[in-house]
């Protein structure tokens, strides 16, 4: 199924292997302080990057494929796979990188597995999606404390409701809003809002047969009390995705269809919004077919500011910018300087101007660096953070940090 997003390997072809998960009984609070094994790379000037964290065995995770949040000084993420059962896990982090996992999925029968978003803060308690688990299998929306306490809050049931939800959630007055990546009336996802008590309510059910988008596995901003994403499939080109607009009553319309010439195809990636102008990538297209950043109006109106792909470029960007001083920054999970077997190459940090012109920051893969970033950064305090799905010193992800 189109939305069944590939791991590292059959994406890149990378070869790397995630390291199999023992089924040792779960540590409680789990917990590694790093040693002088970090890695750590100057570039030119005052950029510096360095390892933070290498994830390891079971219990710990494996396999970050969402960003990080920062909440009052801490980092939070989960990672896909992993933990006491293999299903993944809630983590936190100091920037100093002393790492614990705060919940393992997959322990209770109707828990939550592999989460591939990552969290959100809503008055101290942290919310977010799984993909699968649930009592339907179909995935879940939890909230967690920043001390462990998890509860599913709402189970996906396939059918007329939505499921398998790639992307994490938005809190719009604290009325949560996300997306599903498949279910709905015509099985193309959905967008939803879900209380923080977990009453859920599907607001639009996404159309395989029409030039509506579908298969949504991004989510949501807000932009003046109006909601914007993309899908990852659908339009009227045929199978390149489209950005959306939809308010918080469901009335749904299609602001941009990709797949004409070198525009940009397939985006996996959400939406930022700078000075009312709205910034993206796409995973394919572009003059290269190696992805684009594009900007976008309110109205439709859409550019492509940088095609990936070219020479030692990044390539395929399957995370969304942030924007800092100015300048936006976000990652590519192929391209970049090192391969990672065969003809595939382990992903870039990048910088990208609203101009259009870009810069390869860092490109992953030399020593026991990280590989394949699929996840965006954070900013905290002029440091970024973020994580890769591969790599690392036990080749399960990691945990950086670079200063631009």
């Amino acid at each position: 199924m189109k939305a069944q997003r590939l791991s590292p390997c059959a994406l890149f072809a990378c070869c790397v292997t995630i390291a199999a998960c023992s089924q040792s009984p779960e540590l409680s609070h789990y917990q590694y302080t790093p040693t002088a094994s970090i890695v750590r790379q100057r570039g030119a000037g005052p950029l510096s990057y360095a390892v933070l964290y290498s994830f390891g065995a079971a219990p710990d995770g494996n396999s970050s494929q969402a960003g990080l949040i920062d909440v009052g000084g801490t980092l939070y993420g989960t990672t896909l796979s992993g933990g006491s059962v293999g299903s993944g896990t809630v983590f936190s982090i100091t920037t100093g990188g002393a790492e614990k996992v705060l919940h393992s999925f997959g322990k209770a029968k109707t828990d939550g597995k592999d989460p591939y978003a990552g969290l959100i803060d809503v008055g101290g308690r942290l919310y977010s999606t799984t993909q699968y688990g649930g009592t339907t299998g179909n995935g879940t929306i939890f909230s967690i404390t920043p001390l462990g306490a998890e509860r599913v809050r709402w189970s996906f049931e396939y059918g007329s409701d939505g499921a398998q939800p790639f992307a994490g959630l938005l809190d719009v007055g604290g009325l949560l809003y996300g997306t599903t990546s498949v279910g709905g009336a015509y099985n193309g996802g959905t967008v939803f809002s879900a209380t923080t008590g977990g009453t859920e309510k599907v607001l639009h059910s996404f159309d395989t047969s029409g030039s509506d988008g579908f298969y949504p596995l991004a989510g949501l901003i807000n932009v003046g009390g109006t909601l914007y994403g993309t899908t990852n499939n659908g339009g009227p080109y045929g199978s390149y995705g489209t950005v959306f607009s939809i308010t918080t009553g469901g009335k749904e319309k299609v602001l941009h269809s990709f797949g004409s010439g070198s525009d940009g195809a397939e985006p996996e990636a959400g939406l930022i919004d700078v000075r009312g102008t709205l910034y993206g990538t796409t995973y394919f297209g572009g003059t290269y077919s190696g992805g684009t950043v594009f900007s976008l109006t309110t109205g439709g109106k859409e550019k492509v500011l940088h095609s990936f792909g070219n020479g030692s470029d990044g390539a395929n960007p399957t995370a969304g910018l942030i924007h800092v001083g100015g300048v936006l920054y976000g990652t590519t999970a192929g391209g970049g300087a090192y391969s990672c077997g065969a003809s595939a190459r382990c992903g870039t940090v990048f910088s990208i101007t609203t101009g259009g012109t870009e810069r390869v920051l860092h490109s992953f893969g030399k020593g026991h660096d990280g590989m394949n970033p699929f996840a965006g950064l954070i900013d905290v305090g002029g440091t970024l953070y973020g994580t890769t799905a591969a790599g690392g010193a036990h080749n399960n992800g990691t945990v950086f940090t670079l200063t631009p």
